[in-house]
């Protein structure tokens, strides 16, 4: 079903004679709910400490995580002590739930594992963002500042600072909200928020009314999933049978960065936030399995020997952190 509104999504088809009005409604619930927040009719909560939300307007992946990973990093060097809060996308926990680098994606989330792991900070994750950023405070009171893992619609959660994350492979299909389209609000919403980062490089294609800040990803070694000490280049693969998997919002960015890497290799590509089997791997005819570390945590239960994995970081443009710092410096939160 996901990949068939997935196809809807990229142009117009019979079927947005069905979807559009649902679309209209769908944008009237948005620009209600988000109007009774506004003006107190529904309560929002601020916490003591300042959130940063770093989300979409879209559906799917577009590159959030690596960019809270980054922008983590970049405010303890500002002298902050964050913690990370997040939905827990891919997993199962009903209530707040603290999130260790050895969590269970199933339970956790594979972001939120991967975001722990990656950062060492605190992390908490519920579907009520509120009460994760409550409890995270209750049990870390040294944390400063806390960065929202997507939530840019979870209203019910004041915030300092918002960031959108754009891809500008995928972009924003046929522009229009759901069902029709594969937006959550509307690109007028781009206009409001303190900064807009784009993955990869947009052209104007898709941007045209707001100056985005250039995010790209850059790979370092591959590590081996049953040793993290084990480190390899790409050349030691390039004689190999390789299967590359991917269950990521978008796969194809991780197999186009193999092909630019130079290897040779089967892909297959799964949903976003896909639950690894042991017998997803059975009866694989490979020397090599390559994956991204966000699918690495999800299939550590049922690791091999040839399991490898290739980590990414984000390299982001000057400009984002002066953003932040401003925003949080000047007071002005509104």
């Amino acid at each position: 079903m996901t990949n068939w509104f997935q196809r809807q999504w990229a142009g117009y088809t019979f079927w947005h004679i069905i979807l559009m009005p649902l679309s209209w409604l769908f944008g009237f619930v948005v620009f209600l709910r988000k109007y009774l927040y506004k003006n107190g009719w529904l309560k929002s909560y601020r916490l003591n400490v300042p959130i940063i939300v770093v989300g979409n307007i879209n559906v799917g992946g577009t590159g959030k995580t690596p960019l809270v990973i980054w922008l983590t990093e970049q405010m303890r060097q500002a002298g902050y002590k964050p913690g990370i809060i997040s939905r827990g996308y891919g997993g199962n926990a009903r209530q707040v739930t603290e999130v260790f680098p050895a969590s269970d994606a199933s339970v956790a989330g594979d972001e939120a594992v991967l975001i722990a792991a990656r950062t060492h900070c605190p992390v908490f994750v519920s579907a009520n963002r509120v009460a994760a950023g409550q409890r995270l405070l209750e049990t870390y009171p040294e944390c400063n500042v806390i960065i929202s893992d997507d939530g840019l619609q979870h209203y019910r959660m004041q915030r300092d600072v918002e960031i959108v994350v754009y891809d500008s492979v995928k972009g924003f299909g046929n522009g229009d909200l759901l069902p029709a389209g594969p937006l959550r609000e509307s690109k007028a919403r781009l206009k409001t928020v303190d900064a807009v980062v784009s993955n990869g490089v947009d052209n104007g294609k898709g941007l045209k009314s707001v100056n985005p800040i250039e995010m790209q990803f850059v790979a370092t070694d591959f590590y081996n999933l049953a040793d993290h000490q084990l480190k390899s280049g790409v050349q030691a693969f390039s004689q190999q049978k390789i299967l590359a998997i991917a269950g990521i919002g978008n796969p194809q960015r991780f197999f186009d960065q193999l092909s630019h890497l130079g290897l040779c290799f089967e892909s297959r590509a799964y949903a976003d936030h896909y639950i690894f089997q042991a017998k997803d791997f059975d009866h694989i005819d490979a020397d090599v399995v390559l994956m991204t570390e966000k699918d690495a945590v999800k299939c550590r239960a049922f690791v091999k020997p040839n399991f490898w994995v290739l980590p990414v970081n984000a390299v982001v443009e000057n400009g984002l952190m002066s953003v932040v710092l401003n925003k949080l410096n000047s007071g002005n939160t509104e």
